[in-house]
């Protein structure tokens, strides 16, 4: 199993990104609300946009009409800066419009304030 630190807890607050490197792979590594660690390949699988440099939101949901928005999975997904294609962090990058699609993931987990990624 390869794996590698790639920052402490504190690099990251909650609702950021964090661009890295996990070998020779461009990485991101995501914080949630909840205090949660998530990492993907820094590639959206559209066109490979680097959607590090997206953001992290939420969805909106049925209910939304126009200029009066309802909002689920808050600080949960990211957006990717080129197209706007919203992956859910939460459930392994899966893209909201078609969950059979998703992004590249890898698994992260904490040891004293280090963040692992690992394969």
């Amino acid at each position: 199993m390869k794996e590698q630190v790639i920052c402490k807890t504190s690099d990251i607050q909650p609702g950021e990104i964090l661009e890295s490197f996990f070998g020779k792979q461009n990485i991101i590594v995501c914080r949630t609300q909840d205090g949660n660690f998530y990492a993907f390949m820094n590639q959206c699988i559209h066109q490979g946009a680097p959607i590090g440099k997206g953001l992290i939101c939420g969805a909106t949901t049925d209910e939304s009409t126009p200029g009066d928005y309802h909002y689920c999975h808050k600080d949960e997904i990211l957006r990717c800066p080129w197209h706007g294609r919203e992956f859910d962090m939460k459930n392994q990058g899966r893209m909201l419009a078609n969950p059979s699609k998703k992004l590249a993931s890898f698994n992260v987990r904490i040891e004293d304030e280090d963040v692992i990624v690992y394969k």
